[in-house]
């Protein structure tokens, strides 16, 4: 109640007597502050300006208080006190909007005009204080002082008022100059760095105000060693006139104490201060700026139409003349051309190849062998060899040379789709380039030579992987074991399994599978069978597969009592005959020409509901015709040319054996023919026995 008795009195007592100041800017100031709250909450609250020195530079100190320098210390010209009149005219506007709202809230039952009043009276005092520096007695001390016109009371609420405006004044400063400096390339330039290496969001935003901060700080250091020097400058000029006499031609300028010498810096041991790391400078930035490519250009109108053709296009269309209507438009850099191919490739990849390919020719794209590798390696997935071939042929004659990360591409590429002797030659380009293969391109080597039939290739470079202590994967030893197995070498098989016995890997049941495969192809059957006792031992069960390679391996020495055996015990573990199985009993007793026993086991495998397998086919051909069964000859005979296209030389050979074995002149030559037709070449022995039974069929008497 007494902020409340000391405005009526003095507003009833001084209003009368006030008259308006002689300086336009106060009085402007005043009127300014005293207009309306809705004129008051204008632009300047809502978006503040900069604050500058005013009169006597008022600055918020750490405790949020108001600092004044001294008069003499700043020279302020005409543009400055335009700057600080406008500063002062906020200091007022913001003082009255907050003075307004606290009398409003003591006298609710005044009008306007008693409000604006007593504002006048706070607002004048307030002014009278500032021009003559009692202010920052009022303000910089942290306990308001009282004063002679207003009470305690009063005099402390415009005391807090001043210190919340001027704080208000300072963030919105900072905040202004803080957009400055976010806006600076040095902060731009680390924040482009910094969404490269992947940071986004909070963080991102966090690290760009830091960066902003610290060059702000930064700018302010200098900006105040500038200030020193001139007023060390300043001060040295006063004293050369007092010291005239003494001395005339030495001007005294103050500044910074000067280094004797070159600076020579080191960092562990290497010495920076040589000027060839000016160079080396200069090289890291050109490739920085390759690296990290300025902004691309803003595309709009004509030029955003024909982009937009260009991302249009369909996967037959040509689209030369669109890129030479877009290069006239806006003339792209390489930054322009690597934004279109890659929208290219999110929204289009279907012309996206053939736009990078045309893009290639262009000076404005500065076509690097990256640009190639690229384009080859995107072909080279596809296993497109002539486009991959046709590029590097347009490399080289443009004067690039592929180079080590190019032929990786190629490896990999020729090992995919089969071409073992392309392969091989990339291969030793990259060794010639004295590159150290990686475990990636051992392995696609070698997977091209176990693909070609030729596992032994291929376990040269496994040695040589061994040798360079690089450890192959189980799958290379795997495959390899596979290729031995199939072809029958169960010496290379062995080598095989011993290295992987000593790369420390498990053996599982497709490892024994392969081994009784080799040996059993090789004719080992004990060996075969000593792995197949192991296998069942280590606690693997026997597949159907597996049995047909024991089997199998029995067939070969005719050992039919130990094959039966097996069976038998297997039978008894449960274990229950497939069709892998059952397709090596029938082309066994086939040969043996026991028909019944092999038509009974075709009753088991019709009972498992499977389709016989070709082997099964060929095997019956055989033995009907050795028993001279015409009729199930030609059924069997009949089966198989309609399925001619699955049959191979040797399948060939034997069914035009049997038929010249059975007296099938005829239906051997027309299979010969078929032989023929796709392009297997008969052996000798097969056509000496159709000749020869061409012969016999030609002399014996017809009935």
């Amino acid at each position: 109640m007494n902020l409340k008795h000391l405005i009526f009195r003095k507003s009833i007592n001084h209003i009368s007597k006030l008259s308006p100041k002689p300086a336009s800017t106060i009085s402007a100031a005043i009127s300014t502050s005293l207009h309306p709250i809705s004129s008051v909450q204008s632009s300047a609250y809502i978006n503040p300006k900069p604050i500058s020195p005013f009169i006597r530079r008022i600055h918020l100190t750490r405790e949020t208080k108001l600092s004044y320098t001294s008069v003499e210390a700043n020279v302020v010209s005409s543009d400055s006190e335009d700057e600080d009149d406008g500063t002062t005219k906020e200091f007022l506007s913001r003082f009255v909007w907050i003075m307004r709202g606290k009398l409003s809230e003591v006298y609710t039952d005044c009008d306007k005009e008693t409000i604006n009043g007593m504002l006048l009276v706070i607002v004048e005092k307030v002014v009278e204080e500032m021009e003559k520096g009692g202010i920052q007695r009022m303000v910089g001390s942290k306990v308001a002082i009282p004063s002679q016109d207003f009470s305690e009371d009063l005099w402390k609420t415009v005391w807090e008022a001043s210190n919340m405006v001027l704080e208000d004044m300072e963030k919105a400063r900072k905040k202004e100059r803080m957009k400055q400096f976010l806006q600076a390339e040095e902060v731009k330039e680390k924040c482009r760095f910094a969404g490269e290496v992947g940071i986004r969001g909070d963080l991102l935003r966090e690290l760009r105000f830091k960066w902003a901060k610290e060059k702000m700080e930064e700018n302010d250091f200098y900006e105040s060693l500038q200030r020193f020097r001139s007023g060390k400058q300043e001060k040295g000029g006063n004293v050369l006139k007092e010291q005239a006499v003494a001395a005339e031609d030495t001007p005294a300028i103050a500044s910074l104490p000067k280094r004797k010498g070159k600076i020579k810096y080191k960092i562990y041991g290497l010495d920076l201060s040589d000027p060839k790391w000016a160079e080396v400078a200069d090289k890291i930035h050109e490739k920085e700026e390759m690296l990290w490519p300025l902004e691309p250009k803003p595309i709009s109108g004509k030029c955003k139409l024909v982009m937009d053709k260009i991302l249009s296009l369909k996967k037959e269309d040509d689209p030369s003349q669109l890129l030479a209507e877009w290069i006239q438009l806006l003339q792209p850099t390489r930054v322009d051309w690597i934004t279109l191919l890659d929208k290219l490739e999110r929204k289009n990849p279907g012309i996206h190849l053939k736009v990078m390919e045309l893009v290639l020719g262009e000076e404005s794209f500065q076509t690097n062998v990256r640009d190639y590798t690229k384009l080859i390696d995107a072909y080279a997935k596809e296993d497109r060899v002539e486009d991959v071939e046709r590029i590097l042929r347009k490399m080289v004659e443009n004067g690039m040379m592929p180079d080590s990360l190019t032929i990786t591409v190629l490896v990999h590429m020729y090992s995919k789709v089969g071409n073992v002797a392309r392969a091989n030659d990339a291969f030793e380009s990259l060794r010639n380039y004295g590159f150290q293969p990686d475990t990636k391109i051992y392995n696609s080597m070698m997977m091209a030579y176990i693909n070609a039939g030729e596992p032994r290739q291929g376990e040269q470079l496994l040695r040589e992987m061994e040798t360079r202590d690089i450890k192959p994967s189980e799958e290379i030893y795997m495959a390899l074991l596979r290729s031995y197995a199939r072809r029958g070498d169960a010496v290379g098989a062995g080598r095989i399994a011993n290295s992987m016995q000593f790369a420390g890997f498990q053996h599982n049941l497709e490892y024994f599978a392969l081994l009784v495969e080799a040996y059993g192809q090789a004719g080992d059957c004990d060996q075969a069978r000593s792995n197949f006792d192991n296998m069942i031992k280590l606690g693997h069960k026997p597949d159907d597969k597996c049995t047909a390679n024991m089997i199998a391996a029995y067939e070969k020495k005719n050992l039919l009592d130990k094959a039966l055996n097996l069976l038998l015990e297997l039978e008894k573990d449960g274990f229950e005959p497939g069709i892998e199985t059952y397709t090596v009993l029938v082309d066994w007793l086939g040969r043996l020409r026991l028909v019944d026993e092999t038509e009974k086991l075709l009753d088991k495998i019709a009972e498992l509901g499977e389709v016989p397998p070709l082997k099964v086919h060929v095997s019956l051909c055989d033995m009907y015709s050795r028993a001279k069964s015409e009729k199930k000859a030609l059924q069997a005979v009949g089966v198989l040319e309609a399925r001619k296209d699955e049959l191979g030389p040797n399948e060939f050979e034997r069914i035009i054996t049997a038929l010249c074995a059975g007296g099938f002149v005829h239906d051997a030559q027309r299979i010969l023919q078929l032989m023929e037709a796709k392009g297997f070449a008969a052996s000798e022995q097969v056509k000496f026995s159709l000749s020869s039974s061409q012969v016999f069929s030609q002399k014996r008497p017809k009935k």
